[in-house]
């Protein structure tokens, strides 16, 4: 994965609750392999109307919302269903960052696993930066390192959990994460070997 350090980009507002996977990408769209990309069906029910056609009012709609990196929304975003999918519409629409006081727990570690920090903001810093983009402001600034966000001149700070802050910062994949601590591992080894021969089989020998 690309690390996350700083990202300045367009954001779009979203002000909207409870914003779960079904949402996110609706399931009659999941056949799809993912090597065609699933930017096309994010938000789809909420973005088109009966007829397929684009409603114009819709904030991912919007001309000056096109190409935009970080989406803001409100609480308990990515509830529902644990699809993954949801991830990859966010990031194949070309989201690397989503902004809420809230997020589903599985959400957020398909989000992470796919690059997309999930940065929980303080509910009324939310609601401000929502404020500030409804009134026409673009351009949001993440900091991962810093752990801010900074929108004109107003400047908030975010939670997101450690390990995964690790994991973004260096472009980590969970099996990165394991192999940073391969010197501990190694060293854990060679004294549990020691003091426990037996539970070790002879180098060279297999299970079968």
């Amino acid at each position: 994965m690309q690390p996350f350090r700083v990202l300045a980009a367009t954001a779009c507002p979203l002000p909207m609750a409870n914003v779960d996977t079904d949402q996110l990408i609706p399931a009659r769209f999941m056949s799809r392999p993912r090597s065609a990309g699933y930017g096309d069906f994010l938000l789809h029910d909420l973005r088109a109307g009966p007829d397929g056609a684009p409603l114009p009012d819709f904030p991912l709609n919007r001309p000056e919302r096109a190409g935009a990196g970080i989406l803001v929304a409100r609480r308990n975003f990515g509830s529902g269903s644990s699809r993954e999918a949801a991830a990859y519409a966010l990031v194949d629409g070309g989201f690397r960052c989503v902004l809420a006081p809230s997020f589903g727990d599985i959400f957020s570690s398909n989000a992470v696993n796919n690059g997309l920090l999930p940065a929980r903001l303080e509910e009324a810093a939310a609601e401000a930066l929502l404020g500030w983009l409804e009134a026409g402001g673009l351009e949001v600034v993440v900091d991962l390192e810093a752990c801010t966000v900074s929108a004109g001149e107003q400047r908030w700070p975010f939670a997101v959990d450690p390990v995964w802050r690790t994991k973004l910062l260096n472009g980590w994949s969970d099996v990165d994460l394991t192999m940073s601590h391969a010197a501990a591992i190694e060293g854990f080894a060679r004294v549990d070997q020691a003091r426990r021969p037996w539970a070790w089989l002879p180098e060279g020998t297999g299970t079968g």
